[in-house]
């Protein structure tokens, strides 16, 4: 399978392609440049791998949550990429993408990933490892104060992403015995994606062009009748 992958959710910019069990990335930390440098990233990775965006399987894009004008820049070049080619694209969590990345570089089974969402709240959900390796949703993800974030059952659980940087006490008192480690801020990478839109593609999530939209958590909770339950 021929994947493309690429995420401008956050600070990070960042695209992975990856062609069989080879994966190649391109990744920069630059906050308010990501719609310069995304194209490029792609034709580099393109180019190194010697195909064209014609030869590709499928695209996956980070659908957010995230900083609402990165998210817009992704779904953007997925989109006008998948209408110009008819591919079928992969629409990617971006908390999902965190979770990976704890489960790549520090074994960590069971994760809950935060991302810093502004006025003393948090995009924040929580994974568990299945048995191949990719991370499943173990609860619904949500925005919400740090104090409100619902407890994910059993303990062994690391903490990843910006909000832990932001409101990692916070975060750790309402976790309590449950949380393993606060591995402190982190932004997602593309290369994470790829094992999550795998999965997806085998699970038959795959959309078109036009039902690629991102996901804003702020929205739907407006959508919400009456308090969350906790």
């Amino acid at each position: 399978m021929r994947l493309l992958a690429l995420d401008t959710a956050t600070e990070a910019c960042s695209a992975a392609l990856a062609i069989g069990d080879e994966v190649r990335e391109r990744w920069v930390e630059a906050p308010r440049e990501h719609g310069d440098r995304l194209l490029a990233m792609l034709d580099e990775l393109l180019d190194e791998a010697g195909i064209v965006a014609g030869d590709l399987d499928a695209l996956a894009f980070g659908r957010g949550p995230g900083a609402f004008t990165g998210v817009r820049i992704a779904t953007g070049v997925a989109q006008g990429i998948a209408f110009g080619l008819d591919l079928p694209v992969l629409r990617i969590s971006t908390l999902a993408t965190l979770a990976q990345g704890a489960a790549r570089a520090y074994s960590a089974g069971r994760v809950v990933p935060a991302i810093d969402a502004r006025m003393g709240e948090v995009y924040w959900g929580a994974y568990m490892q299945d048995a191949e390796g990719v991370m499943r949703p173990a609860l619904e993800e949500e925005v919400s104060a740090p104090e409100r974030v619902a407890l994910p059952q059993g303990t062994g659980w690391y903490g990843t992403g910006s909000g832990w940087r932001t409101h990692g006490g916070a975060l750790a008192a309402r976790l309590g015995t449950a949380l393993e480690r606060d591995l402190g801020h982190a932004l997602p990478h593309a290369a994470d994606m790829i094992p999550l839109a795998r999965a997806a593609w085998t699970a038959g999530e795959a959309v078109t062009a036009a039902e690629a939209v991102p996901v804003y958590l702020r929205d739907r909770v407006a959508e919400k009748p009456g308090p969350r339950p906790r």
